[in-house]
């Protein structure tokens, strides 16, 4: 199956092992927005009994990674989107379903005409990561490049 004939989550899901294996949910995925969720799975907990702080930075990221698929996935015939850099900070605790939604620190257009001018464009990502009450308990930033084809 193609990336034109899958969605965005499908994709994840068959070439990045760890989007199944943490049994990530898409909830949304747009050139705007991706939401994903991380189900409340006991094989995953922490010490206190709420998702581990591995797991919740693999939800971020991959929302991230949404979102740039989302956005530039007309760019991937000469461009590979990887992840630079990342930073991620754990503000609340966390228990139960966490929510990741991921949002571009920078228009896509922008991004596609530095790519189109022969450069290597870096952009953030930026996802915050919720509670089921809707406490942010994580914020992340990823910076992403689309590194032209060889």
């Amino acid at each position: 199956m193609s990336a034109d004939q899958m969605n965005v989550g499908e994709l994840l899901a068959a070439t990045v092992p760890m989007v199944k294996t943490l049994n990530l949910e898409f909830l949304e995925t747009t050139p705007e927005r991706a939401v994903l969720r991380l189900p409340d799975q006991p094989e995953y907990h922490n010490h206190i009994a709420g998702p581990h702080a591995g797991a919740m930075f693999t939800l971020a990221e991959s929302a991230s990674g949404a979102i740039v698929i989302a956005a530039f996935g007309d760019q991937l015939s000469r461009a590979v989107p990887l992840a630079v850099r990342a930073e991620i900070g754990y503000k609340k605790v966390a228990k139960g379903v966490v929510t990741a939604t991921a949002t571009l620190g920078r228009p896509a257009a922008e991004v596609v005409a530095e790519l189109d001018a022969g450069g290597r464009p870096e952009f953030p990502v930026k996802i915050e990561i919720r509670r089921e009450d809707e406490a942010v308990s994580g914020e992340m930033t990823v910076i992403w490049t689309l590194r032209p084809n060889s």
